[in-house]
């Protein structure tokens, strides 16, 4: 059987504000996704866990995707692969989720959240990297789609044991 999709992990976290500890956690995550063929998606700016998982992956030879909301892609980070410019602003959360065969998520803010939100109200895994949700959705975890690592070697592992 020929396959034709690439695996494509969509990381998701915090733009602004971001500790230099999850700046590393989203650096080391994107240099493991490369190093396991995955694609990696994310929101392409050069910001925050968008810029940090994106550098990891490239330093390590992977191929990433910026999905952006502006029109733009003087906008996307120069680690950014192929940026995908969508002029929806906060609208674009739906194309980086439902183009993820998986979302892993570090902390966040808002926007983080509603990514979260929608990945889990269309069915799709989120895995959550010391990001504390408190029991907002533990429904999802009872589910099974809502689980939690605390290193980025255990979202690989997760992620190998749940599609892979």
């Amino acid at each position: 059987m020929i396959k034709f999709h690439k695996f494509t992990v969509g990381v998701m976290g915090g733009g602004e504000d971001v500790s230099r500890r999850t700046m590393r956690l989203a650096e080391q995550l994107g240099r493991l996704i490369a190093e396991e063929g995955w694609v990696l998606l994310c929101g392409g700016r050069a910001a925050g866990v968008m810029e940090a998982s994106a550098k990891g992956a490239k330093d390590a030879g992977g191929l990433t995707v910026g999905v952006l909301a502006d029109r733009h892609k003087g906008n996307a980070s120069k680690y950014i692969d192929i940026a995908i410019c969508t002029g929806m602003g906060d609208g674009r959360n739906y194309i980086n989720v439902l183009s993820s065969d998986i979302v892993v998520a570090l902390p966040g803010r808002a926007g983080t959240i509603s990514e979260i939100a929608l990945a889990l109200k269309n069915g799709k895994k989120v895995i959550l990297l010391e990001f504390d949700l408190g029991d907002v959705f533990d429904y999802y975890r009872q589910d099974g789609l809502l689980v939690t690592a605390s290193t980025p070697e255990e979202v690989v592992r997760l992620i190998r044991e749940y599609y892979v």
